[in-house]
């Protein structure tokens, strides 16, 4: 069956697809309508963190949706309980609230963050983001995002997001009134490039917000559960955020995610927050899945061994072409082709089998399962390397 056969004129048009569909998936690889394989070094823009359809967790989803797929959130649930006490014995933080997607979960930090402002800093409700950033999808998260594309849309936007400039800790402290009440980044910006938070400036943040009595945020939701090569992003820097945010990798493919705060910053009463679907028992079962895989003896040992694999693959491929930088930690990493060819870079692996993301257009990010093997990157590296050439030499 072709692409003609289905009816795609169906779904709302928001974003350019190429004629593909996609109908199984194991691991690093992709099959679509017509039997071609693929090898996905996108894993659903880092979500898949385990792959596609690990037996993990089309076993935790069998399992759990033959007992309770979800009662109420005005009621306790097994698997959600056991979730947050594992993301909590393993973090910081002493709160989870389990919600739908990472922008709900932001959404959810910027409300506690503005309830906490209301309470101890005199109704203090404005939140300091970064220029570039991006936080997801929902009125206010993209009000507080920085990414130059959202700037005219649906306006007006939700007031109160000043913007400062990543790594430079002046540009934060300017932006520091009596309205302040937090600040909000990701240790590493991804839709931005690849663009990481040093571990310098985010220690000198958390310095600054502490001596403003100022929250610190953290968004994890595309550095979270791993991708970076520990747990959590934040620890590369040492520091103890009050809020992260979770999403993505949580969930390994399904739909979860979660906000998560020190015990001294939860300041919701009753109402204040929810949600119909919010830490349903079906999810959160499968989020103990991925976090127990996660946990497991020498996964973030393979998760950095294979990150020195690419990052040094890359750079050699960028030194042999003149090509830019190659930035990024743990399976989180782009390369810079320095020049605007990303975008065929792309067409051209995907005619031979690689998936990629181009999130700017000089610039590749790859995003592969974190128990990507040895061969797989190798694999990618070669075929890179080839659409690279042809499209220079076109060039």
């Amino acid at each position: 069956m072709n692409f003609a056969d289905y009816p795609a004129r169906a779904l709302m048009d928001i974003t350019s697809r190429p004629p593909i569909v996609f109908v199984r998936g194991e691991g690093s690889w992709l099959w679509d309508n017509e039997g071609r394989r693929y090898l996905d070094f996108i894993q659903g823009w880092a979500v898949n963190g385990l792959g596609h359809s690990p037996r993990c967790i089309t076993e935790a989803l069998a399992d759990q949706s033959a007992r309770l797929i979800t009662a109420s959130p005005a009621f306790y649930n097994e698997p959600s309980m056991l979730l947050a006490g594992r993301i909590v014995a393993h973090s910081v933080f002493q709160r989870v609230f389990f919600t739908n997607s990472g922008a709900e979960a932001n959404e959810g930090a910027i409300k506690l963050a503005r309830k906490w402002g209301s309470i101890h800093k005199d109704g203090a409700f404005e939140i300091i983001t970064f220029d570039n950033a991006f936080h997801g999808r929902t009125l206010a998260t993209m009000s507080a995002s920085g990414k130059p594309a959202f700037r005219a849309l649906f306006e007006p936007k939700v007031p109160g997001f000043p913007k400062a400039t990543l790594n430079d800790l002046a540009s934060v402290e300017r932006l520091i009134t009596d309205r302040t009440v937090a600040v909000m980044l990701e240790p590493i910006q991804g839709e931005a490039g690849v663009v990481v938070a040093t571990d310098d400036f985010l220690r000198g943040l958390r310095e600054l917000t502490r001596a403003r009595g100022l929250l610190l945020i953290v968004d994890e939701i595309q550095t979270g559960v791993g991708r970076t090569g520990k747990l959590w992003g934040y620890e590369h820097a040492g520091i103890t955020p009050d809020i992260m945010t979770l999403g993505k990798m949580l969930g390994g493919g399904v739909p979860l995610a979660a906000l998560v705060a020190r015990e001294e910053v939860c300041c919701f009463e009753h109402g204040d927050q929810g949600g119909t679907f919010n830490g349903n028992p079906l999810m959160t079962a499968v989020g103990s899945a991925v976090m127990d895989a996660t946990l497991a003896p020498g996964f973030l040992d393979h998760v950095n061994a294979m990150g020195e694999r690419i990052t040094a693959g890359l750079r050699a491929l960028s030194a042999r072409h003149g090509l830019g930088e190659v930035r990024g930690r743990g399976l989180l990493i782009a390369i810079d082709l320095g020049q605007d060819i990303a975008g065929k870079v792309v067409d051209a692996a995907r005619d031979e089998g690689l998936l990629l993301n181009a999130p700017r257009p000089n610039l590749i990010r790859l995003m592969p399962a974190l128990n990507v093997t040895a061969e797989e990157v190798d694999a990618m590296l070669q075929i890179t390397e080839r659409c690279v050439q042809r499209v220079l030499a076109a060039a």
